[in-house]
């Protein structure tokens, strides 16, 4: 079992950036696949960003594509999402989770979730 606990949320402007941290404890986080999901309020939890076990492999969703970049280091237990350029619809709670697998776009495919991070982005 693996405990995530996300960081690094706020109050930004429009264009401004944030980087959003997931720290874990109890496994290693080397032991999965990380991804990071959002939720605006009334409206389902949609996947953002994914990356492999070695970091070696990603993929976004296409909102997020050449504005946002996941990473991970494993040596510390963390990983990371950057998010540039944001927009108005970013806003959302941030979560990150964990899979045995890479690849998920589906919050069926995670195991663990932390409690999220609230980014608020104004016009």
């Amino acid at each position: 079992q693996v405990q995530l606990v996300e960081s690094g949320g706020g109050l930004v402007q429009a264009g401004d950036s944030l980087r959003l941290s997931c720290a874990a404890s109890g496994r290693t986080l080397s032991s999965y696949a990380m991804g990071w999901f959002r939720q605006a309020p009334g409206k389902e939890r949609e996947f953002v960003a994914a990356i492999s076990r070695s970091g070696g492999n990603n993929h976004y969703a296409d909102s997020v594509k050449g504005r946002f970049t996941i990473s991970r280091e494993n040596a510390k237990n963390t990983v990371y999402l950057q998010m540039n350029s944001l927009k108005p619809e970013d806003t959302a709670v941030y979560y990150c989770a964990s899979s045995r697998y890479f690849g998920g776009s589906s919050p069926a495919t995670y195991d663990y979730w932390g409690q999220g991070t609230q980014v608020t982005v104004s016009s």
